[in-house]
Parts: structure tokens; sequence; C-alpha cells
């Protein structure tokens, strides 16, 4: 029996066939590589070897890659498929990048970690290192989250609310330097007209976020969807009995979080406590 012939011509094989729809994409735009890197800010020549099959990037990468092409989830897909990894990227986690591209306003709470959102590449680097990523790999990483930042910046760019728990503020890099100009860095954007920045004071004991760090997206057809994440594994909530449950323990913690005033003032004090390299 002949092989039956595929009607898209395009290849089956997951690498190659993710290289091929990099190149068809790029040059639907119009771009060179060399364009593409400095619209995104990576090395163009990343993207080249993307386009060969000779690297796949990160996740975050393709992230940015699928935010500047309006293809959300679809070169995150096929780059999971050419990856082989089925355990980190899920059809859902895959969902929420999709949908957090397209929200119109962004609610957080944070355990222990500042949100990638309002990461110095320092706090990146350091961050992303601890959970194993190393070399050329760990650099392209704190690239791609560093891209991620745009989100937050421009005239349309959607609000944003952190409630940070103490211990975020209380958990040093080790690099005082780094520490210091991430705290900086932090006291400048909480100033922004759409951040909004707000501390929980360790003495507020439990509550119902206490081991959870969460994300609420509202998005333009006025639905809901709620991400929850640790340090292992992440699960989209688009129940909306879950969501009520979850948008309640926040409503609690917001009502028992310092004011945004409040917060500058306290995250300004924890500043003045760290040293500061005058040579950074």
């Amino acid at each position: 029996m002949p092989q039956r012939r595929l009607v898209t011509g395009r290849s089956q094989e997951p690498r190659q066939r993710f290289a091929e729809e990099l190149r068809q994409l790029r040059a639907r735009k119009g771009d060179s590589l060399r364009q593409l890197g400095e619209r995104l800010g990576w090395d163009w020549s990343l993207f080249g070897k993307m386009e060969k099959g000779e690297t796949l990037g990160g996740p975050e990468v393709i992230q940015a890659l699928d935010q500047y092409f309006g293809t959300p989830g679809l070169l995150l897909a096929l780059w999971e498929l050419a990856a082989g990894d089925h355990t980190q990227f899920r059809e859902r986690y895959r969902r929420y990048m999709a949908l957090e591209a397209e929200a119109v306003s962004l609610w957080h709470f944070a355990v222990s970690v500042l949100p990638g959102l309002l990461q110095t590449p320092g706090y990146a680097r350091e961050v992303l290192a601890a959970g194993g990523i190393r070399g050329a790999e760990l650099e392209q990483q704190v690239k791609a989250r560093m891209s991620r930042r745009e989100l937050l910046e421009g005239e349309e760019a959607p609000p944003f609310r952190t409630i940070l728990a103490e211990a975020v503020l209380r958990t040093p890099l080790q690099d005082e330097g780094e520490w210091h100009a991430q705290l900086a860095y932090l006291a400048r954007t909480a100033n922004r007209d759409n951040v909004t920045v707000q501390v929980l004071p360790q003495s507020t004991g439990v509550h119902g976020l206490v081991a959870t760090d969460v994300w609420f997206l509202r998005l333009a057809d006025g639905r809901s969807v709620a991400y929850t994440e640790n340090a292992h594994w992440g699960e989209l909530v688009e129940e909306n009995a879950r969501i009520e449950r979850l948008n309640r323990a926040y409503d609690v913690v917001r009502d028992m979080a310092m004011s945004p005033a409040e917060s500058r003032e306290f995250i300004l004090r924890r500043l003045e406590e760290v040293p500061c390299d005058s040579s950074t």
C-alpha cells in the first residue's frame, strides 16, 4: 500500500515541524532574524538556531514569540511536543499562558518569591538557578522573563495588583548588590499608575492562602480564571465555585495587608537595610 500523502506538506516530526512553523511565521511577519532579535530582546542567532532545529529555546522565549506573532499557545504546544516534556507544560498551563496575554487585569498573591513580572535580571537568575537551570539555557530564561515585564508597560498595560507575604521581602538574594537592585526596582514599579503592591505582615498569622501562590485573570469577555502554583506544579482553575472560594480567601488577605502607601514605606525601609554597592 502506498504511503498516505500529507495534505499540508509539513513535517510530522515534532522538532522539524516546530522549526518550520517558526520560519513561516517570521516570513509572514516580514522580519529578518536580526529584526526579530531586536524587537524581542534576544540575540538573533538564537532564533536562527531554532529555525534550523539546532535548539528549541526555553518556554518563556516561546511565550514571547507566541505573543509577538499573535498565535497564543500554538508555538508552546509545538515546543512541548518537540521537547518531549509532558509533565511541566500540560494543556491547562498552556491555556493559562495564552489567557495571561489576553487579560485585562491581573491580581496576584505571593508566598515566598516575587512574581516574574516584577523581577530584575539578578533576582530571576538566582531563582531560576535554584531550580536547576544552568548555562546558556539559564541566560535565555532570564532574558525571556525580562521580556514579560513589557506586559505592564505602555499606555494599554492592564492593571496589576500583587500582595506579597512579608517573607518575600525578607528572603534576600545571596548577592547583596543584586538584592538592593531588586528592592529598588520594586519600589519604583510600585509607583506606576497601573501597578499596586501591598505587603501582608507576618503578624497576621495563618490565612486561606498561606501556602498558595495564586493569579486571577479577568478577561475581556467578563470571565475570570485563576491559576494556583507551588514550587513543583500549577493548576488552571476555571470552575466558578472554586474561583469564588479563592477570591474570598484573596479578599480576606487583601483586607489584612498594609495599604499601598504603607507597603511602599515598608519596601523602602527594607531597601535602607541592605548595603548598596556604589559600583553597581
